[in-house]
C-alpha cells in the first residue's frame, strides 16, 4: 500500500492541501473544529510528516550533533536526555558523540566531522584553547557549554564560581572551619574546575578563613574512584577535615565511600556538598546535597542558540553573502542554579 500524502489527507478532511500544511505546521490561523478533522484524517490515514524533505527543501539535514567528554558520566547523560528532548520538539534528530576530552575529537567536533550531515553542534569542550575557536573560519554553528573560552560563540553554563561560592558558604554556616575542595584546582585558566575553585577560595576570605594550599585536592579525573582515592590520602596524611566540597557529584559520592571506610559519620563529622545533582545522589546513604544546575535550561537555551545560528547560516548561503543579514553577535548565556540540601549536610530526614 502506497504511503499517504498530503494531498491524500486534503481529500479525506474535505479541505485544501494548504490547509493540512497549516495545521502540521501548528499555525494559529485555523479554526478549531477544521484542525481536528484534519487531525482526525491524519490519524486515520496514517500519515507520516516527511521530515528528511522538509529539511532539505531548507537546505538543512535537519541533524544536530551534541559532542560530551564522557557518555557514561550521569551528568552528561542526563543532558543529554534534555537536549534530545528540546531537539524532537523542533523536528531534529540529535547525534551524539563521546570526545574523551581529546583535543583532536574536540577539533574535529567543531570542524563538523569534516562532512555536511550535521546543521550545527552544542560542544561541551575540556581541550579546546581559544585559538581553536579563533581558526573555526567556515565551521558549522557551534553552542558551547562550560566555561567561556572566548568571545568566539555563543555559550551557556551556570555561574560556576557563584554556585561554588554559595556551597561553601552553606558549609562554613555550618560551623565548619576546615573544608577541604575535593578536585579544586588553584590555577589560572577558563576551566569549570579552576573557576569552582575561585568561588570556594572566595568564600574562605569572605569568612576570615586562612586557606592551607593542601586543601585542595587535585583528582585525575571527575569518578567516583578518584573523590575516593583522593579523600583517602587526605585522611591517611593525618588531615581531618570536617567539610568536604566536591567540585562535581561523582567525586562526592566516592568521597562518602573513603569516609565510610574510615569510620567517620556525614554529616556529624564530615559534611559533605556536591555539584550537577545527578540521581545517585538522591539515593545514596546519606542523600547529597549538591549544587543543582538547570539542565532542562541548559538544554533549551543551547538548542534555541543553535538554531538561531542555523537560520543565519541558512540565509547567509542564500544570499552570498559571508555573513549574512541580520547577524546577532554571540550571547553567554547564565542559566539557574540552586543549592539543594539533603541529608551530607543536614543530617538524617532533610
Amino acid at each position: 500500500m502506497a504511503r499517504p500524502r498530503i494531498k491524500d489527507v486534503a481529500r479525506h478532511a474535505g479541505v485544501s492541501e494548504k490547509t493540512v500544511s497549516n495545521v502540521i505546521n501548528d499555525y494559529v490561523h485555523v479554526s478549531d473544529r477544521t484542525r481536528q478533522v484534519v487531525r482526525e484524517a491524519i490519524d486515520h490515514l496514517g500519515y507520516r510528516v516527511n521530515l528528511a524533505g522538509r529539511h532539505l527543501r531548507k537546505g538543512r539535514t535537519g541533524i544536530i550533533a551534541l559532542v560530551v567528554p564522557e557518555l557514561d558520566v550521569p551528568y552528561f547523560a542526563e543532558l543529554a536526555r534534555h537536549v534530545i528532548r528540546e531537539a524532537e520538539q523542533r523536528s531534529l534528530t540529535v547525534l551524539i558523540h563521546q570526545s574523551g576530552a581529546d583535543r583532536e575529537h574536540e577539533l574535529a567536533a567543531l570542524a563538523g566531522f569534516a562532512s555536511d550531515f550535521v546543521d550545527g553542534i552544542i560542544l561541551s569542550p575540556l581541550a579546546l584553547t581559544a585559538d581553536d575557536l579563533r581558526e573555526r573560519a567556515g565551521a558549522p554553528p557551534t553552542v558551547l557549554l562550560g566555561e567561556l573560552l572566548e568571545e568566539g560563540a555563543d555559550h551557556v553554563a551556570i555561574d560556576n564560581e557563584k554556585a561554588a561560592r554559595e556551597a561553601t558558604e552553606h558549609l562554613i554556616g555550618l560551623g565548619r572551619r576546615t573544608v577541604l575542595a575535593v578536585g579544586g584546582r588553584d590555577a589560572p585558566g577558563l576551566g569549570t574546575a579552576e573557576a569552582r575553585t575561585r568561588g570556594y577560595l572566595t568564600a574562605l576570605a569572605e569568612a576570615g578563613i586562612t586557606h592551607r594550599p593542601d586543601a585542595l585536592l587535585p583528582v585525575d579525573d571527575f569518578r567516583m574512584p578518584d573523590g575516593a582515592r583522593a579523600v583517602a590520602r587526605a585522611l591517611a596524611s593525618g588531615m581531618r577535615p570536617d567539610a568536604l566540597l566536591c567540585l562535581n557529584d561523582q567525586l562526592a559520592l566516592g568521597a562518602l565511600r573513603a569516609l565510610y571506610e574510615h569510620g567517620l559519620r556525614v554529616p556529624d563529622d564530615v559534611a559533605v556538598v556536591g555539584f550537577d545533582d545527578v540521581e545517585g545522589g538522591r539515593f545514596s546513604v546519606p542523600t547529597l546535597s549538591t549544587v543543582s544546575p538547570d539542565k532542562a535550561a541548559v538544554a533549551r537555551v543551547a538548542v534555541e542558540l543553535l538554531l538561531r545560528r542555523i537560520e543565519e547560516a541558512t540565509q547567509s548561503q542564500e544570499a552570498h553573502s559571508p555573513t549574512g543579514p541580520g547577524v546577532q553577535s554571540t550571547q553567554d548565556r547564565v542559566v539557574a542554579h540552586r543549592l539543594v540540601l539533603r541529608e551530607s549536610t543536614e543530617g538524617p530526614g532533610a
